[in-house]
């Protein structure tokens, strides 16, 4: 496996997000994810992108989003910046709590984890990182594991 990096620079929009959605989209599909795994990483860098734009940078159009791709050893690593405040990651409710269960927030969050191998958040003053990992698997090993 090559090492390769795809990096990005989005505007602080919506339609941006569809931009970062489809880039995910052909990257793993090129790097040979099975299609129900490359609808899970672009659904999670949707969301990403969309908490980037959205809460981060609260669409001030001064403010950028970067999205990197690397495939890097077994790995696609996916790295999204925003240029906000940053976020307090206690805050983030947990969607699954009883008295959470018929709010929006906190889901983004919730699935890029369900979707993703690892995900390492990192907030600053200067915006917030978020790392999303997904193992990259030969075509033997992706037929066991979906037998599993």
């Amino acid at each position: 496996m090559t090492e390769q990096r795809v990096s990005y620079t989005l505007d602080s929009t919506l339609e941006t997000v569809d931009s970062a959605e489809q880039a995910a989209n052909r990257i793993a599909s090129e790097l040979g994810f099975d299609d129900d795994e490359v609808m899970r990483i672009a659904m999670a860098v949707r969301e990403a992108a969309v908490n980037a734009v959205l809460h981060g940078n609260a669409y001030d159009p001064g403010k950028k989003v970067s999205l990197d791709f690397e495939q890097t050893g077994g790995n696609l690593v996916i790295t999204i910046r925003d240029q906000g405040k940053g976020l307090d990651l206690e805050k983030i409710p947990d969607p699954l709590a009883p008295e959470n269960l018929l709010k929006t927030s906190g889901r983004g969050i919730f699935l890029i984890r369900s979707f993703m191998d690892e995900v390492h958040i990192s907030p600053s003053q200067t915006g917030t990182e978020i790392k999303l990992v997904k193992h990259v698997h030969g075509p033997s090993e992706g037929v066991k594991e979906a037998s599993q």
